[in-house]
């Protein structure tokens, strides 16, 4: 494994973290002790930065990474979220009295005194144009509630406006093979302002692991059975935004293109490893074995500049037409 600076904070975090979205729920079934066999062996696997929020199982995802804690001697990083909790993504929703509340209990499901990072969880855009909303978080840490604070974004307007604000270490936002926009600009103007990348949806929803076909079943509280046209919150969340049978055949575009002796899955991870802006991939894993796969992308060879061009134009003219301009 490989480590790369996150942000201001001084911390070196695995460039293959773990995403514990698939744990907490809205991903089909799922296995308490599948799940914590999958987070020991991240840990075994290098890892030691693990993105969680509290509306992940209503807070299960986060009292996982609470166990894990305390049945490893190992440092790692536990990440969380903040703001989905509420009944409407509204400006308003974003007082003192609500954060405060949302972080006492991820403080709570976390077992800790204090969040290693607390991260805004896509809230509507005017809250990026509220400075007064910043200025709680900055209050908390100086309160010794959380360590550092950033955001997750929906949209790259998001990201440009939340690095404005000194003390956002971290932007988290949606960024692969589909959804190529954050390298446009925002990247270089985090790497300017040295703000840590978490690239979340890295295998667009799994559709880039090559593991799915036109027949592939998905639970019924699976979110890309039920939230393939934004049904229930940001459509590009699910499936990157991109049209499920147009992915499975850029999918099949993109095989001829991976290396030998790697998954299709690694490559797409260690397609978000050429940047030097990503501070991290935060992948999800329900299973150990999925965990192995993934934190295998830090150890293979960059990727050429050949193959770098081919997926580039499989993107321009497959994808960028579908979702390049909405986020």
């Amino acid at each position: 494994m490989h480590y790369r600076s996150l942000g201001r904070t001084g911390w070196k975090v695995s460039e293959i973290s773990f995403g514990a979205w698939a744990i907490g729920g809205a991903w089909g079934n799922v296995n308490d002790a599948e799940s914590l066999a999958a987070l020991h062996a991240a840990l075994d696997g290098g890892v030691n930065f693990f993105d969680t929020a509290d509306v992940y199982g209503d807070g299960h995802s986060e009292r996982l990474l609470a166990k894990l804690k305390k049945e490893r001697k190992e440092t790692f990083y536990i990440a969380t979220k903040a703001g989905r909790r509420l009944p409407q993504q509204t400006l308003a929703g974003y007082s003192r009295k609500n954060l405060t509340a949302f972080i006492n209990r991820s403080l709570k499901n976390l077992n800790t005194e204090a969040i290693d990072l607390l991260q805004l969880h896509c809230p509507s855009t005017d809250v990026f144009y509220a400075p007064e909303v910043f200025g709680i978080l900055d209050d908390l840490v100086k309160a010794g509630k959380l360590r550092h604070y950033g955001v997750s974004v929906e949209k790259v307007e998001e990201a440009l406006k939340a690095i404005e604000y000194p003390n956002v270490q971290t932007v988290q936002i949606v960024f692969n093979m589909f959804r190529q926009r954050p390298a446009d600009l925002f990247f270089a103007e985090a790497q300017r302002r040295q703000v840590g990348i978490l690239a979340r949806v890295p295998l667009a929803s799994g559709l880039l692991s090559g593991k799915m076909s036109r027949h592939h079943h998905f639970a019924k509280d699976d979110h890309r059975n039920f939230n393939r046209h934004g049904e229930a919150f940001d459509r590009g969340e699910t499936f990157s935004g991109v049209d499920f049978a147009t992915g499975l055949k850029t999918v099949e575009a993109l095989r001829p293109l991976v290396p030998r002796g790697a998954s299709l899955a690694q490559f797409a991870l260690r397609w978000i490893l050429e940047f030097p802006a990503v501070t991290c991939a935060i992948p999800g894993a329900k299973r150990p074995d999925q965990v192995t796969e993934n934190i295998a992308a830090s150890d293979l060879k960059p990727l050429s500049r050949p193959t770098l061009k081919k997926i580039n134009a499989l993107y321009e003219r497959d994808i960028k037409p579908l979702v390049h301009q909405y986020w």
